[in-house]
């Protein structure tokens, strides 16, 4: 019960245990060079960077967590594909090696004194800052949640505490519905809320329950995919396969002792809808990290107000920002952090040297839309919506490769890549393509 209630206002990074790192929760005042807030997947491959740039001994890392996961996955394991377990390293054996590690919550940023406030009392002070503390997670947005996950028939991928849940649920389908739900919020990985849609419906398949199934998909969006291309591509599939999808949809309420949902509908305020389920699959509300949300770094909506260039702070020269901590106007995925990698490396190279940004992000980002057990759209785009593809093929089309690079070659790539700051760029997927090539 209480780790469901953590999940009320919950902070997920791709979290993170050996390498010869040191870690701190003294007291005392501190000083870096280079400070990085949150160990996930940003985090830590630029503090990678950073000890390359800098030296161990001048890169700082403050983060809370014991274990680092690595999120994409979480769609697979969801669906029985992936085990847990096999999503998670220890922060320990993630963090290079001599940069410190600080094991403790980011409480406070105060960036007109350089300093960073810990809740063990600790104050970090900075030369140079890297934010990169992710979003937040508000499962209790919705009425009757997160308590409503301690009752069978519902999931969601969006949390360690609850992904398990999802797919125990899916094994119990015997018949009716089964919702999946996407909020009226800014999310990361657009695409994972009907990702478990599809492999729900070709795991009913394969069980021979699809007959006794409606599978449902209640957006809050007006499309269905926000790129065109992709989305004619998956509008196809969905009819191919009896799925129904409804626009403007938007979960409120869990009823999970009665195994309820309730929508409203953004089109017509004030009207609701209630949908019986055997199987919910629930993408919490998100928002902005709440201590940037309450600094002078954030936007007016929360986020972290940096350029969309350079990844540099608009006010504050002395930090940076990556990843879904940002108000970059470009989809939150594992793959944009990847791509972020290098420009904000670059950046920051210019800057140490008094110099000014070269290097230009394009917004490059990438949703690998799992369609079954073992194929894959891969959608690539740029800030223009526009996409930005890595193969000489239709990648708007399913394929087999594509499931093999996401389930299978893309973890790797994370873990002996991206985490040691050896991975990354604009277009990850190209990068590889080309390695490949050689």
């Amino acid at each position: 019960m209480a780790a469901l209630h953590r999940l009320g206002q919950c902070h997920f990074t791709r979290i993170a245990i050996s390498h010869f790192h040191t870690s701190s929760r003294a007291f005392a005042k501190q000083h870096y060079k280079m400070l990085v807030l949150g160990g996930g997947s940003g985090g830590i491959s630029m503090s990678a960077r950073m000890k390359r740039m800098m030296g161990a001994e001048n890169v700082a890392v403050v983060e809370p967590s014991e274990m680092h996961y690595y999120q994409p996955i979480w769609t697979l394991v969801g669906a029985g594909a992936k085990t847990l377990i096999s999503s998670s390293r220890s922060t320990a054996s993630v963090m290079p090696s001599g940069v410190k590690w600080v094991k403790s919550k980011v409480q406070e940023i105060n960036p007109d004194t350089n300093t960073v406030r810990t809740d063990d009392g600790s104050e970090i002070s900075y030369e140079y800052l890297i934010v990169a503390l992710g979003l937040q997670l508000h499962f209790e947005k919705i009425k009757g949640l997160p308590e409503g996950f301690e009752h069978p028939k519902i999931g969601s991928n969006y949390s360690v505490q609850t992904v398990e849940k999802t797919w125990k649920a899916l094994q119990d389908f015997k018949e009716g519905n089964a919702v999946f739900t996407f909020p009226n919020t800014p999310v990361k990985c657009a695409g994972a809320p009907q990702k478990i849609m599809y492999l729900t419906d070709a795991f009913l398949r394969k069980t021979g329950k699809r007959d006794k199934a409606n599978i449902i998909y209640n957006t809050s969006l007006p499309v269905l995919f926000g790129i065109k291309k992709y989305a004619d591509s998956l509008w196809d599939i969905v009819k191919q396969r009896d799925l129904q999808v409804n626009l403007r949809q938007n979960l409120i309420e869990v009823r999970a002792d009665k195994k309820e949902a309730v929508f409203e509908n953004l089109d017509k305020p004030g009207e609701t809808k209630v949908f019986e389920y055997e199987m919910l699959h629930v993408t919490p509300p998100m928002g902005p990290n709440l201590v940037i949300k309450g600094s002078p770094l954030a936007d007016e909506a929360g986020w972290l107000d940096i350029n969309k260039d350079h990844l540099q702070h608009k006010r504050y020269p002395n930090v940076f920002g990556i990843g879904d901590c940002t108000n970059l106007p470009t989809a939150k995925t594992g793959a944009a952090v990847a791509a972020q990698t290098a420009i904000l490396n670059r950046t920051i190279s210019k800057i140490l040297k008094n110099e000014k940004p070269d290097k230009k992000y394009d917004g490059y980002t990438s949703c690998p839309l799992v369609t079954s057990y073992n194929t894959v759209i891969l959608a690539e785009f740029d800030y223009n919506g526009q996409p930005l593809e890595t193969f000489p093929i239709n990648q708007a089309k399913e394929r087999r490769t594509m499931y093999h690079m996401k389930a299978d070659v893309m973890p790797h790539l994370y873990w002996h890549g991206l985490l040691r700051g050896l991975w990354g760029g604009p277009g990850p997927y190209r990068k590889l393509f080309h390695l490949g090539m050689k």
